[in-house]
């Protein structure tokens, strides 16, 4: 009898419920943490886009093909020191548009000259500027102009779309010849978001007059919100998964344990 007794006891000790149990509980756990971390990244990569940038629909077909009429983007919130030729800003000067943004190309800045054309490009500097991001044929109905020296302090801005584009083309008359207060600038434009073309292709022709502007934080806002989601998913469907595993783990071993009796 003493035997029989010690032969029903062991299985029932170290057989079926601890070590399941154990991972079920381990799993909801890490199912839990898994949810909770994908929220913070969710949240704070929409809460960091909100904060550093702006929507803006854009009205006219000025900056096409880069912007199209009706496209929705978003800029970056900069201040006008921080602005460099090639970008792409928003900005509001009166004596251009009464009470309204405007989207323009940055093709000179404070000290620069700027004239067009020399062999179909703009030239600034003495040096013609290739625009890979110009329509084909752009230039053609382009007004000419002669030499434009910058003030400190100002930009010169162009449309994409260089037939039709008010710009400052179209100021060259005024006292300030067409250039922009940098305290004007509000933004500079990161990506066409509506519909999708993604970032703005980078404005190398203007390489060789300086430095460039660095990538706004986009990609990495995007980066956070996309594995924040992933966590939240594959957290919310982990726990479900890992409770099914755990009974059926259970299912298996009372069988095994009845049959060691």
């Amino acid at each position: 009898m003493g035997g029989e007794s010690m032969t029903r006891t062991a299985p029932r000790g170290g057989g079926t419920g601890t070590a399941p149990a154990g991972g079920g509980r381990l799993g909801q756990r890490l199912s839990g943490l898994a949810v909770a971390l994908g929220l913070v990244l969710f949240l704070g990569g929409f809460a960091w886009g909100a904060l550093v940038y702006r929507p803006y629909t854009v009205p006219t077909s000025s900056m096409s093909p880069t912007i199209d009429a009706g496209d929705r983007v978003l800029a970056q919130r900069v201040d006008g020191d921080e602005v460099r030729r090639g970008d792409v800003v928003v900005f509001e000067d009166k004596t251009w548009v009464s009470d309204a943004k405007v989207v323009k190309r940055v093709v000179a800045v404070g000290g620069d000259t700027v004239s067009c054309c020399t062999d179909g490009k703009l030239t600034v500097n003495g040096k013609p500027i290739d625009e890979p991001y110009l329509p084909q044929g752009s230039l053609a109905g382009i007004k000419k102009f002669g030499t434009v020296t910058v003030p400190e302090g100002r930009l010169f801005l162009l449309g994409d779309e260089r037939q039709g584009s008010l710009d400052s083309t179209a100021h060259l008359t005024d006292a300030a010849q067409g250039t922009v207060s940098r305290t004007a600038v509000s933004a500079r434009v990161d990506a066409v978001v509506w519909p999708w073309k993604g970032t703005l292709e980078r404005p190398t022709g203007f390489e060789t007059l300086g430095a460039l502007s660095r990538p706004g934080p986009l990609r990495t806002i995007e980066l956070l919100v996309v594995a924040g989601a992933v966590l939240v998913l594959g957290g919310g469907a982990y726990g479900p998964i890992a409770a099914r595993l755990h009974r059926s783990r259970t299912r298996t071993a009372r069988p095994e344990a009845a049959g060691a009796r």
